[in-house]
């Protein structure tokens, strides 16, 4: 089975690679009828060179690969006819942006394997970014909130090696006395609460974080069970939440009311409740001033992200008021950092962490006969056809809905 990293060439250009060298080398060493071959690329956090130092050949295209492993969309033009892809398409909730890709996927006889759906058995995940969103993330809110009240200027993230360099510059910062609310304990909402921690920041529970007085920065996690309700009062609980959500109702408001930083890491699922709406920010007793949305759904859930932000300019100003976008300085503005791709702020972590997952939860399907199904639930394309477990794209493909 001949393998190939392919060349990331969706712009803004993303520095990620599915396998580093180190775990292209692991590979092969554990699957003995394994090949890796590596397109030359000047923009992967790898170099070449380090592909070669590890003896794996870098290439000048990728005809003479079986399975192609890429990051981002792999860009229409750029696609090979009869191969198999792995990358990230953002297809599976109907986006209409890649309407086209996955037309053009099914046009070119290509079987598509998404990691989004890479699971198990349970539904579960089995390769993400996740963790490396929530770090980056919750680096870049405080990052806001200190150029949001001039407090202090940490370079930005991009700039910096990896997630120690990050927590480095971290420890070097005071904050006031703020109530910081993290919202999730997914690989998101437990990769901003390692950064938190790191920082030495007091956790404390539901009960002190809303009652209570601090005389230091403190931060509080919660998750769905604890921001909704039941609607017929009846007591809920998370997985109920998760089965039925048009059951609930948002109970974030008491979070709001005495929360100055928020980070959003949490997981929205189609029909659940929004945790604040923008009349809900417009509320007088609404005091959240800055917010790290790192799971950026625009216009969505957390309603003062209007925009997906950029790791250029990662930071801009809501006006609750106006309902419009302005300076993140301004007095009334409510700092939003959504930077949709944060863990390209951190390739190297980041690429090392997915590529572990990739190597020990992905590659033994294609040498085991699949035995535990993994590539046969992230196959969306087969044959030129979507296969029956996506079948529900047919009309999306189609331009019906």
């Amino acid at each position: 089975m001949k393998f190939g990293i392919i060349r990331e060439r969706k712009n803004p250009p993303d520095r990620r690679v599915v396998l580093s060298p180190l775990e292209c080398k692991n590979v092969l060493s554990t699957f003995a009828d394994a090949e890796i071959m590596v397109e030359s690329s000047p923009i992967r956090v790898f170099t070449d060179k380090e592909y070669e130092e590890k003896g794996i050949p870098v290439v000048e295209n990728m005809d003479g690969c079986d399975v192609l492993l890429g990051v981002k969309e792999v860009p229409i033009e750029a696609l090979i006819p009869n191969k198999k892809y792995f990358f990230f398409s953002h297809t599976i909730k109907k986006q209409p942006y890649n309407r086209p890709l996955l037309n053009a996927i099914l046009e070119k006889n290509i079987e598509l394997y998404d990691h989004e759906v890479i699971t198990n058995t349970s539904g579960q995940r089995l390769v993400a970014f996740g963790r490396y969103a929530g770090i980056v993330g919750a680096y870049n809110g405080i990052r806001a909130y200190g150029l949001k009240f001039d407090l202090f200027n940490l370079p930005k993230a991009e700039t910096l090696k990896d997630q120690q360099a990050l927590i480095a510059e971290l420890k070097k910062v005071k904050l006031p006395n703020i109530k910081i609310l993290l919202t999730g304990r997914g690989r998101v909402g437990n990769g901003s609460r390692e950064m938190l921690d790191a920082m030495g920041l007091k956790k404390v529970n539901v009960a002190e974080y809303l009652k209570d007085t601090f005389n230091e920065s403190v931060y509080c996690q919660i998750d769905a069970s604890e921001y909704n309700k039941r609607k017929d009062g009846v007591r809920g609980n998370k997985a109920d939440f998760f089965a039925n959500p048009e059951e609930y109702r948002s109970n974030f408001f008491r979070f709001a009311e005495v929360t100055d930083f928020y980070i959003a890491g949490h997981f929205y699922g189609d029909g659940a409740p929004y945790l604040y709406t923008r009349e809900d920010a417009k509320h007088p007793d609404f005091n959240i001033k800055v917010v790290a949305d790192v799971s950026c759904d625009i216009d969505g859930p957390v309603a003062t992200t209007i925009r997906p932000s950029t790791i250029a300019e990662p930071i801009y100003g809501y006006d609750p008021i106006a309902e419009k976008e302005i300076n993140f300085k301004d007095t009334n503005a409510i700092a939003v950092m959504a930077v949709d791709n944060l863990p390209a702020e951190l390739p190297r972590d980041a690429s090392n962490g997915f590529g572990e997952a990739f190597s020990k939860q992905v590659i033994p399907a294609f040498f085991n006969k699949d035995e535990d199904g993994i590539l046969e639930r992230a196959r969306m394309t087969q044959n030129g056809k979507l296969t029956k477990r996506y079948a529900y794209l047919q009309k999306y493909v189609d331009g019906l809905e």
